[in-house]
C-alpha cells in the first residue's frame, strides 16, 4: 500500500515517537556476567524512578527481573560507578548475588530463589560520602567478596582513599568497619578490582594518581596472594605516565594480557610476569616521592598480539569495564575498531581476528564467557542495545536477552551517514549526520532544514552510531541532528584523543562549528536555523559555543561545566578534580586560562536563546555552576529557561525528567526557528 506523504514545514511534522516513548526506552543493559549456567546483567527502569534492576536469564531461556523495587544496583565509586554486582552458583538454594545498593552504597547479599530480603554486608559510614564499592568478585573458598573500597575520610569530596578490600559474606562486617579486610597497600589514589591468576597465587590490577586521568597513564600492579588472602610484595610491572593501560586479565598459562596505547592505539599485549623486570618488591612508584611520581625504575614491555591502528580498549570511566576476555580455548574475545566497535575473536598465536556475524555495529565494553559462548551488549542504527551471544564453536551470533522490539514502524527511524569533515588547520573531524526523515512527511520547496549539533560528554568519550530515540524524536519531526566526535574523542587513537590537551573550549568548539558550517555551505542545513546541545562536558562545549561564536540560533545546555575556577577549587568530585590539568593546563602555570576559557567569563556575550537543564543532586557539576552563569546573563534581554529536577544527579534517569527535558528542548527550537507545534507544553522564557 502506498503511503500518503503530507507536505509540512521542517520541524512541524507529526511523529509517533513522542517524548514518553523515548524516555521509556532510555538506558541500556550493562555489566553482563554469568552465574553458573545463567546470564545476568543490570537494566534500566526509567519508569521506576530511574533505578537499575538485575535481570536473570535462566538456563531454560526465560528472562525476568531478579531484584525487586526499590533495590537499585548501582555504584557511586568515582561517581561514575563500576561493576555493581557479582554472583556465585551454589549446589543448593540457588545463586547468591552480592550487589551495591545505590541509596546507601552498602553491599548486600541476596538469594533470589529464597523469600528473604537482601541483607547488608557492609556498614554505613557517617563520614563524607561514606563507604562505596565497585568491581566485585566473590571468593567462595574464603567466604568473601573482593572489590574496590572507596572510603571518605572527611567532608570534602577530595578527602577520600581507595583500596582493594575483602568483605565477609556472613554479614559480620555489616555494622563493623574493623571486620573489613584491606588487601592492597593504599599507595595509589585510584585502583581497579583485582584479577587473580589461574593458580590463585597472584593478583594484578590497575592504579593511577592525580593529576593523571586513566587514559593519560596507568600502571599495572602485581602482588603475591598469601595463604590468608592478603597481598604481599606489591610492585609495578608496567605502564606509567605516558602509557594508558585500560584492562588487564590472566591467560590460562599464567601470562598477563593487557590493553596498552604505547603504540598510539589501544592494542592487546601479552607478557610473562616472571620474565619482566618491573620494580623491586614493594617498591611502588609514588610511595616515597609523592603520588604518581615515576621513580625511574625500569618497566616491562609486552608483546603485541594484533598490532593495528585500531583501539582494543577505551577510556576507563567506570571500574570493571571489559574490552577483552580470555576464553577456555585459548582464544581471546575482543571489542575493537576505529570508530565503531565490533566484537571479534582473536587467535593470539597467529594474530588472526574474526569478527562476529550479525547486524550489530557497536559493542559495549562488557564481556562475559561461558564455555564456548561469548556474551556482550550490542546495538546498531536500527536496533537498541541487546544482550548478544556468540558461539565461538559454530560462529553463530544471536540475541538472548533485552531483545530490541520496534515500538513504532522502523520507517520513522533516522537514516544516518558517517561523515569526515575538514576542520581548522585541515584536521579531520568525525561525525554522524542524521537528516530529517519520515515516511509520511515531506517539506515544501524553499530551503534546507534546521539542524542541531550534538556535543557528547566526557569529553574523553565518543558518540556511537546506534539507534537513539532521542535523535529519532527530532529527525522524525523534521529537525536534523549532527552528532560530532570532535578532537579529543576516543576510538581514533591517542593522537586524536590528545588534540584536546590544554585546548578544551577551543578544539571542541571549532570542530563542532566546522561540521555545522560545512552542512550549511553544502545546503544540508539552514545556516539561520542551527542549534547546539550537550550535557556535562558537552554542556561546556554548547555553552562555550554560544558565548564565543555567533553561529547558533539557540542552544540546550545540560548539567554543564561553566566555571573552571570554581570547578577546580573543590567544586566537583575527586575523580575529575584534576582533569583540567590536561584539558586546560596546570592551574599554577596558566591561571589566566581558567578564567579566559570559561563560558561564565563570556556569559555577557551570549545573545541566542538557551535552555539550561540541571539535576539538583549532581555531585559532578553542581547547580551552583548554572546559578552563577544565570546571574551573569540576568537582565540582558536574552530569552532563556532554567529547569531543575529533584532527585536527579549527573545525567537524567527518571522518565518524568526525560519527558520534561525533551519537550522543553523541542519547544526551544520551535520558538526560535519559527515552527508551530501544539503537541508539547510551551517553554516559558525569562529575559
Amino acid at each position: 500500500m502506498k503511503t500518503t506523504v503530507s507536505t509540512a514545514p521542517y520541524g512541524a511534522w507529526g511523529s509517533p515517537i513522542d517524548a514518553a516513548l523515548a524516555a521509556s526506552l532510555d538506558g541500556r543493559p550493562e555489566y553482563v556476567g554469568t552465574v553458573g549456567d545463567e546470564v545476568w546483567w543490570t537494566a534500566p527502569r526509567p519508569e521506576e524512578g530511574g533505578r537499575r534492576t538485575l535481570v536473570r536469564l535462566r538456563a531454560d531461556g526465560t528472562e525476568a527481573a531478579a531484584l525487586p523495587a526499590p533495590w537499585n544496583a548501582r555504584s557511586r565509586v568515582i561517581e561514575y560507578g563500576g561493576a555493581p554486582w557479582a554472583g556465585l552458583a551454589r549446589p543448593a538454594g540457588g545463586p547468591l548475588i552480592v550487589f551495591v545498593h545505590f541509596d546507601d552504597q552498602r553491599l548486600y547479599a541476596y538469594e533470589p530463589d529464597g523469600a528473604a530480603a537482601p541483607r547488608p554486608l557492609t556498614p554505613v559510614s557517617p563520614v563524607g560520602g561514606g563507604l562505596r564499592w565497585a568491581d566485585l568478585r566473590i571468593d567462595a573458598d574464603r567466604g568473601e567478596v573482593w572489590g574496590v573500597l572507596e572510603e571518605f575520610t572527611g567532608a570534602a569530596p577530595t578527602e577520600v582513599r581507595r583500596v582493594i578490600a575483602a568483605v565477609p559474606l556472613d554479614g559480620s562486617a555489616a555494622e563493623d568497619r574493623a571486620a573489613l579486610r584491606e588487601l592492597s597497600g593504599g599507595a595509589h589514589r585510584f585502583v581497579t578490582g583485582p584479577r587473580l591468576s589461574p593458580d590463585g597465587r597472584r593478583a594484578a590490577w590497575l592504579a593511577w594518581d592525580h593529576p593523571r586521568m586513566p587514559w593519560d597513564g596507568t600502571e599495572v600492579i602485581l602482588a603475591e596472594v598469601a595463604d590468608d588472602g592478603g597481598f604481599t610484595g606489591e610492585r609495578r610491572l608496567l605502564g606509567g605516565a605516558g602509557e594508558a593501560v585500560a584492562q588487564v586479565e590472566w591467560a590460562a598459562d599464567g601470562a598477563l594480557l593487557y590493553v596498552s596505547d604505547v603504540s598510539g592505539w589501544w592494542n592487546l599485549h601479552r607478557i610473562d610476569p616472571d620474565a619482566a623486570p618491573g620494580t623491586g618488591s614493594g617498591d611502588i612508584p609514588g610511595t616515597g616521592t609523592g603520588p604518581g611520581t615515576d621513580t625511574g625504575a625500569e618497566a616491562a614491555t609486552g608483546t603485541p598480539l594484533c598490532p593495528r591502528e585500531e583501539d582494543f580498549g577505551g577510556p576507563l570511566w567506570a571500574l570493571g569495564l571489559r574490552w577483552f576476555l580470555p576464553l577456555e580455548s585459548g582464544l581471546i574475545a575482543v571489542v575493537h575498531g576505529r570508530g565503531p566497535a565490533a566484537l571479534g575473536v582473536l587467535d593470539p598465536e597467529t594474530g588472526e581476528l574474526v569478527d562476529a556475524p550479525g547486524p550489530w555495529t557497536e559493542y559495549r565494553a562488557t564481556l562475559a564467557a561461558a564455555g564456548t559462548r561469548v556474551l556482550g551488549v550490542a546495538a546498531s542504527p536500527r536496533s537498541g542495545y541487546e544482550v548478544v551471544e556468540l558461539d565461538t564453536r559454530t560462529g553463530r551470533a544471536r540475541v538472548i536477552g533485552a531483545a530490541h522490539v520496534d515500538p513504532v514502524d522502523p520507517a520513522y527511524y533516522p537514516e544516518p551517514r558517517i561523515r569526515t569533515f575538514t576542520g581548522v588547520d585541515g584536521r579531520e573531524v568525525h561525525a554522524h549526520i542524521y537528516p530529517p526523515h519520515s515516511p509520511d512527511h515531506g517539506a515544501p520547496d524553499g530551503g534546507p532544514p534546521p539542524f542541531v549539533v550534538w556535543a557528547h560528554g566526557g569529553p574523553t568519550s565518543r558518540s556511537p552510531l546506534v539507534l537513539d530515540l532521542e535523535i529519532a524524536y527530532f529527525t522524525s519531526r523534521g529537525i536534523g541532528v549532527a552528532d560530532v566526535n570532535y578532537g579529543g574523542s576516543t576510538g581514533y587513537g591517542r593522537a586524536y584523543r590528545e588534540r584536546l590537551r590544554e585546548r578544551w573550549g577551543e578544539v571542541d568548539v571549532e570542530d563542532c562549528a566546522a561540521v555545522a558550517r560545512a552542512l550549511a555551505e553544502e545546503g544540508t542545513a539552514d545556516p539561520s536555523r542551527l542549534a547546539i546541545r550537550g550535557g556535562s562536558a558537552g554542556g561546556w562545549t554548547a555553552a562555550a559555543s554560544l558565548a564565543t561564536t555567533e553561529l547558533y540560533a539557540c542552544g540546550t545546555v545540560s548539567y554543564p561545566v561553566l566555571d573552571l575556577v570554581g570547578w577546580a577549587d573543590g567544586g566537583t568530585h575527586d575523580f575529575e578534580s584534576r582533569y583540567l590539568h590536561t584539558l586546560i593546563g596546570p592551574e599554577e602555570e596558566v591561571p589566566e586560562r581558567y578564567r579566559e576559557r570559561a563560558p561564565l567569563t563570556h556569559a555577557g556575550r551570549v545573545s541566542a536563546p538557551f535552555l539550561l537543564l540541571q539535576g539538583l543532586e549532581d555531585p559532578i557539576c553542581p547547580p551552583a555552576q548554572c546559578e552563577r552563569f544565570l546571574a551573569e546573563t540576568a537582565g540582558r534581554g536574552v530569552p532563556h529557561a532554567y529547569l531543575t529536577f529533584e532527585g536527579e544527579g549527573h545525567g537524567f534517569r527518571r522518565a518524568t525528567t526525560l519527558v520534561r527535558a525533551l519537550e522543553a528542548e523541542l519547544s526551544l527550537y520551535a520558538q526560535t526557528f519559527g515552527i508551530t507545534r501544539t503537541d508539547i507544553p510551551v517553554l516559558e522564557f525569562t529575559k
